[in-house]
């Protein structure tokens, strides 16, 4: 087994000689055993592919940057490798460049046959070659990973994310060779490596090659419903693509980036799920977290919540059929999530003298959404905070949102739905945490820093964001005899500066609105306005925007009615009209039933489709028609179909009950529609 990292590497070649190829891209704990052969500041997936190469006994590796020379140099000093060779790859496909590599591939060539002892296969060779030339993006649609590298590890998040197929198409996930011509049988070795110097070399280029205008056949794809961009940490090459991209593609977008560790991945989970939200797909395979509306009560009492589950505190809200709000929580979540859920919920039902089972449905929200036992479903934050700030404030266009370990910025449109959001990494530099650090470090409490930053007489800059390396500097700063006030409106102001940078990435527009418990801090908010030259508008309870969001969530699940129903509830004549005036209100889906003709949809992200009806023999009996549809709408939810089929399954069921007398089905007639069922696409 040879390891390789790079799409170029020569893996055809290697199974000339019986020999298999294995992509070293795996993320790793930490970099220590790399970090004591190299430098600290190697790039993350040079130490990660170090960390792997050390256990690796062959390896063939690309000159593709830098820092993969370095690693070579490393290995070559370390002599851990029995075999290791390193390619001179060209940066274009000319002719110089591919005669250059077909020196390359007989100088491999020789240098592994002699290392195993064996004979190149021209038949392995090109069973290998045509192994390797079947890859194609599908003919569904599909969410596209872009960019740099993705790992299995990431990869598979991404996967678990989206009910509809994820195609690796980064600069390893792509590899596309041609198929050996007829007449390749009769080349001689040196002809044959010049062939495949060529069709490694046409491949679809990665960033690093001069020409990479064919690369735009990646996202120009029209089943693309999304792309998912993944840079790795301190990558020019695939920073520009982006940048590239974002001005010129037509497709929803969302940046990752990775810097090959294995870590919690509560924000990319979060980031995901809101992107997935974004394009208006359900969660895969109906999992437990995610139950339709079918799992909330039928029988609707006064009672919905929306629970947030942050790193710091868990939020609570309770509202009422008319959205008034009835009851909240604000506690400490502790070390686990669904003992500070189970707390918030406690505290809310004491409030309301009610029991747990009073409650209709209870949506949940935060990193700990998908470990609250009573929750019947789950939203991200970032959509819940979007409903929540539109409710408060439907001028709002841009949220920023400080909490105990992120911060965000969403931007929303006129209707309140989500445009684009940001997202720190994994650092919690600014956020709460950092805060609280900070406080204890100054021997304060919250409230007397909030304060004490109000007034100032000195400008001290804070030059680290870093949470370790700030808390060095206020303790230096303390031994210089500067006060607590010129040093917390140090601490605010690089709050500030970080908070109004990410703000300008995201190009978040005025009016703007701070959420999170960092908005209860006023000298931040101070130094914040000062930076953004605009006031913040700040609810009475800032942490409670996402409880609240996903409170009318519980409350307006989806909308089910006929359209003569859709045009009395709206005041307008057309349907069209009618159903975008009721999810502008709602902010969830509405289906309006057409009889015959199907039913009219208006998906959650604002798409409008009409779902054709079921053909029917005759007309028995129109009782029970409308509850039947909506029963298996509920019920195609439940086992994960997308909205439009859940729809269709709906028609369906209703055909079959209107050419029956009476409102029921028989065990058959049901069965029969609901083995029609197509899963979600």
């Amino acid at each position: 087994m040879i390891g390789y990292s790079c799409k170029y590497a020569p893996v055809e070649l290697v199974a000339a000689y019986g020999e298999e190829a294995l992509l070293l891209d795996a993320e790793t704990s930490d970099f220590s055993r790399a970090e004591t052969l190299t430098h600290a500041n190697v790039c993350c997936h040079a130490k990660a592919l170090l960390t792997q190469a050390l256990d690796t006994d062959e390896l063939v590796l690309t000159d593709c940057c830098d820092a993969t020379r370095r690693i070579c140099d490393v290995l070559q000093d370390a002599g851990r490798q029995r075999f290791l060779f390193q390619f001179d790859l060209p940066h274009d496909d000319a002719a110089c460049a591919r005669a250059r590599l077909t020196r390359e591939l007989i100088r491999f060539a020789d240098a592994y046959g002699a290392y195993t002892g064996r004979a190149f296969s021209k038949e392995a060779f090109f069973a290998a070659c045509r192994n390797h030339s079947s890859a194609h993006p599908p003919r569904e649609p599909f969410i596209a990973v872009l960019g740099a590298r993705v790992s299995p590890q990431l990869l598979g998040q991404i996967r678990c994310a989206f009910p509809i197929p994820v195609e690796n198409l980064t600069c390893s996930g792509l590899r596309t060779l041609e198929d050996p011509p007829e007449e390749a049988a009769g080349f001689s070795f040196e002809a044959l490596m010049d062939w495949y110097a060529g069709v490694l070399l046409r491949q679809t280029p990665c960033m690093r090659m001069t020409d990479i205008a064919s690369r735009r056949a990646l996202y120009e794809n029209e089943n693309i419903r999304g792309i998912v961009y993944n840079t790795v940490k301190f990558c020019d090459y695939y920073g520009f693509e982006y940048a590239d991209l974002k001005a010129k593609s037509a497709a929803a977008l969302l940046k990752i980036e990775s810097d090959y560790t294995l870590t919690a991945p509560g924000q990319l989970s979060t980031r995901l799920e809101a992107f997935r939200e974004r394009l208006g797909l359900t969660a895969p395979d109906g999992g437990a977290g995610n139950q339709p509306p079918a799992a909330e009560k039928a029988a609707r009492k006064k009672y919905f919540a929306g629970i947030d589950s942050g790193s710091t505190t868990t939020n609570m809200v309770v509202l009422d059929e008319n959205e008034a709000m009835l009851a909240f929580a604000i506690v400490r979540t502790g070390p686990r999530a669904h003992v500070g859920a189970q707390a918030a919920l406690e505290t809310v039902c004491r409030t309301l003298h009610i029991e747990p089972d009073a409650l209709s449905a209870i949506v949940a929200t935060g990193y700990g959404r998908n470990n609250i036992p009573f929750a019947t479903r789950t939203k991200t934050e970032i959509t819940c905070h979007a409903r929540g700030a539109h409710a408060l404030n439907p001028a709002v266009r841009t949220i920023i949102d400080i909490g105990g370990q992120d911060s965000k910025v969403i931007n929303l449109d006129e209707t309140g739905h989500v445009s684009g959001f940001m997202m720190n990494d994994k650092c919690a530099a600014g956020t709460g945490r950092f805060l609280e650090m900070m406080a204890r470090t100054l021997e304060l409490d919250m409230e007397e820093m909030s304060r004490r930053g109000l007034t100032w007489e000195k400008e001290l800059t804070i030059s680290s964001m870093c949470t370790v390396f700030a808390e060095s500097e206020v303790i230096s700063l303390i031994a210089d005899n500067h006060t607590d006030s010129d040093i917390i409106h140090g601490l605010n102001q690089s709050i500030a500066g970080k908070t109004a940078a990410m703000a300008a990435r995201a190009k978040g527009q005025p009016p703007y609105m701070m959420t999170g418990g960092v908005a209860r801090n006023r000298g931040v908010v101070q130094a914040l306005e000062e930076k953004l030259d605009a006031k913040l508008f700040i609810s009475e309870n800032p942490d409670l925007c996402g409880a609240l969001g996903a409170a009318l969530f519980a409350l307006h699940p989806m909308l089910h009615l006929n359209a003569s129903e859709a045009r009395a509830l709206s005041g307008l004549s057309d349907l069209d009209e009618a159903m975008h005036a009721l999810h502008q209100k709602t902010q969830a889906p509405v289906i309006a039933t057409l009889g015959r003709h199907g039913a009219r949809v208006l998906a959650e992200d604002g798409a409008l489709l009409t779902v054709p009806g079921q053909p029917v023999e005759r007309v028995a009996d129109t009782i029970g028609a409308g509850d039947a549809h909506a029963g298996a709408v509920l019920l195609g939810l439940s086992r994960g179909l997308s909205l439009a089929n859940a729809v269709a399954l709906g028609n369906r069921v209703s055909a079959q009950v209107v050419q029956t007398a009476g409102a029921t089905l028989s065990d058959e007639a049901l069965s029969r529609a609901l083995s029609r069922a197509k899963p979600a696409v």
